[in-house]
């Protein structure tokens, strides 16, 4: 039985319709796992009976996040958020840690899940951070990798992917700023910028900044192989 992972889903600013880019469903099918897209529930104790099915939890991109869950005030260059996207994977991420069930996030994804395990954000990279930056929104094609990413070792991170650098496609405005307890940085750009965390303390939580779902059909790159540990660890009970 191939393990079920729940997706969430990016809402439009007016709440009339779901968004999903079709390279996230794609991505989980190649490494071997059945998407199931979660639905917005006003209730959490509906969903959760949901959940508890679930194999493991895929978080990918979106607009930003509301500031206030990190306590603070929103920066004039804060883009469009989506309150009700933040509250109900503030619910689903506390409910996979506390399983222990692998959980993978990307941009945005990566962000919520710093956020809700007590990590803070930049809100906007251009104008908060305090050194000289790359280019983190990229001018360039989806699969294009446009800049470097040096891994921690020792790291799950290194042991998917199996270098110390690797080149990651980027498009983010915002960027995790201090982790929570019990996780590490798993990647940082030239910058400085954090590209990945995960967790010390779970079997398989880990957090990338880039898009690999973009990248994962390109012969010499590492993405599947990210897919393919998650996806493996979704199955170990």
């Amino acid at each position: 039985m191939k393990p079920i992972i729940g997706v969430t889903a990016s809402m439009e600013a007016d709440g009339t319709e779901y968004k999903m880019h079709l390279r996230n469903i794609r991505a989980i099918e190649q490494a071997g796992g059945i998407p199931v897209i979660l639905p917005y529930y006003s209730d959490y104790q509906e969903i959760a009976v949901l959940l508890d099915k679930m194999d493991g939890l895929y978080l990918p991109g979106g607009y930003d996040i509301d500031p206030s869950l990190f306590q603070e005030e929103p920066n004039p260059n804060l883009g469009t958020i989506i309150p009700e996207r933040d509250r109900l994977e503030k619910e689903i991420i506390s409910y996979f840690l506390e399983k222990d069930k692998p959980v993978l996030g990307v941009c945005r994804g990566c962000q919520i899940l710093n956020v809700v395990t007590g990590g803070t954000m930049y809100q906007d990279l251009d104008s908060q951070y305090p050194k000289q930056l790359i280019q983190h929104t990229q001018k360039a094609a989806f699969h294009h990798r446009s800049h470097t990413v040096k891994i921690a070792r020792p790291s799950l991170l290194e042991k998917l992917v199996q270098a110390e650098k690797i080149r990651v496609n980027s498009y983010h405005h915002q960027a995790n700023r201090a982790l929570g307890k019990d996780f590490m940085v798993s990647a940082v750009a030239d910058d400085g910028v954090m590209e990945a965390f995960e967790s010390k303390i779970h079997r398989f939580v880990l957090g990338l900044q880039w898009h690999p779902e973009g990248l994962i059909n390109l012969s010499d790159d590492p993405s599947l192989a990210i897919y393919q540990g998650f996806i493996q660890a979704c199955k170990e009970k």
